[in-house]
């Protein structure tokens, strides 16, 4: 489980933004809190962020003709088999969205994508 870094939403292949969106899904429903090496982080945050995260994924998904579940742009919706937040506080977008989502997790999000053999000119991330 990973969340790609945002630079890279609009340039992933299908397979990996469709994942992205599966495991966003995952996260916002029953995984939420659950520990995990590579998102551990998102849970020192309000889960509005992950929410902000997630519209960012399902612009590039609706951008690119796929049809997600429109109950997913509700910022309480946490899924079919995860009862929805009662409320949860907006706080504003911030860039990135995630602190940890610097040039260093750039670098190791491209370098993850060159072993799955999906390489882009570098140069247009930094």
């Amino acid at each position: 489980m990973r969340l790609w870094h945002q630079k890279l939403i609009s340039k992933l292949p299908r397979q990996q933004l469709l994942g992205q969106h599966r495991e966003i899904a995952a996260l916002r429903g029953n995984g939420w809190g659950r520990p995990h090496a590579t998102v551990n982080y998102v849970f020192k945050y309000s889960p509005y962020k992950l929410y902000q995260f997630h519209m960012l994924v399902l612009r590039e998904m609706k951008n690119r003709g796929y049809h997600p579940a429109e109950e997913w742009k509700e910022a309480t919706y946490r899924g079919l088999n995860c009862a929805a937040y009662r409320e949860i506080s907006p706080i504003e977008l911030s860039t990135p969205i995630y602190p940890e989502h610097n040039d260093e997790y750039l670098h190791e999000c491209l370098h993850n994508l060159k072993a799955k053999g999906i390489t882009f000119d570098e140069s247009e991330f930094y």
